[in-house]
């Protein structure tokens, strides 16, 4: 048994080398940063072959829903110039869970989608925690459209628990309206960069992170499912949500490793919260290499290798 461990481990570590080999040669991991940055983040990829503890991983769920962590106006405050933000779906309402505009980035225009979970109790009721309702999908492909009517790049940061589970949104149609979002997304001819600088929880992250280029910052988390949320279907108990993400592991090197996101952004050290203005810095100094890296492309070819990159994620048996 040992033996035949010792072997998968092997493979396992071939096949890792051969991942890394290839994000070597990818420009947008190139110019992440500068030496020190991009020797730091190497750290991380390498500690990927690592098996983490339940420690580790629940570690980087709590960072990335720490509260001082910067939300998405948090960084349009820092990043983007003459930001103008758009207001409601044209239909029912506005959601506040989802702020869209039209802002100056890098010298050029670009339509902005994101999260925004609020800081103190009144605002997070007015945000509703981040969570979406049909119209906050609405609104960001309204603004989709502006981006691609007038030829604007998209950016997305993604932070949300999920899309708002309330009977109210099911009735409006949530789990469309985050199809239609989907759709929306990939069918988009303008260049697209998604970065999750939280939480990335299910349908309600997937609806605005269907890009060219997904990022991901160094503690923040992707799933299909909160770890409370598997912890309650396994083993009918919220509480072992600790060992929920332990065994399906959000975290941004296992995503890397899975091929669901394309690069880690890295943070100031201990967490994005302890230093605002150095993770904007980082998180710029990202999608601005991933931006350049999918303008250069015809839209047509961007619109066939987005469709093939998430046709090509995942493994199935016939």
């Amino acid at each position: 048994m040992a033996t035949e461990e010792g072997t998968q481990g092997a493979l396992e570590q071939l096949k890792l080398r051969e991942r890394l080999a290839k994000l070597r040669e990818l420009p947008l991991l190139r110019g992440v940063g500068v030496s020190g940055e991009m020797a730091r983040l190497q750290r991380q990829i390498d500690r990927i072959g690592e098996e983490p503890t339940a420690d580790d991983v629940w570690h980087a769920v709590e960072l990335a829903r720490h509260q001082d962590r910067p939300y998405t106006l948090d960084y349009v405050e820092r990043i983007f110039d003459d930001f103008v933000e758009l207001h409601g779906d044209r239909s029912l309402g506005d959601d506040a869970a989802v702020v869209a505009g039209l802002g100056r980035f890098d010298g050029r225009t670009i339509a902005l989608i994101g999260h925004q979970k609020g800081r103190d109790i009144r605002e997070r009721t007015h945000r509703n925690f981040g969570m979406t309702y049909p119209e906050g999908y609405r609104k960001a492909m309204r603004t989709m459209e502006v981006a691609e009517r007038h030829g604007f790049s998209l950016v997305t940061l993604v932070d949300t628990p999920g899309a708002y589970p309330g009977v109210v949104a099911e009735q409006h149609g949530q789990g469309g309206w985050i199809a239609r979002s989907q759709l929306a997304m990939l069918r988009l001819g303008v260049p697209t960069v998604a970065c999750i600088i939280g939480e990335g929880g299910s349908g309600g992250a997937v609806a605005i992170a269907v890009a060219d280029r997904v990022l991901m910052q160094e503690n923040s988390i992707y799933s299909v499912i909160s770890p409370e949320g598997c912890a309650a279907i396994l083993w009918r108990d919220a509480g072992e949500a600790k060992k929920a993400a332990a065994a399906f592991k959000p975290d941004a090197a296992h995503c890397l490793e899975l091929g669901v996101v394309d690069a880690v952004v890295p943070e100031p050290p201990g967490g994005a919260h302890n230093d605002h203005d150095e993770a904007a810095r980082l998180v710029a100094a990202s999608l601005s290499e991933a931006l350049q890296d999918v303008e250069s492309l015809d839209p047509a070819e961007r619109r066939r290798l987005r469709h093939r990159k998430f046709r090509d994620m995942g493994v199935f048996l016939e």
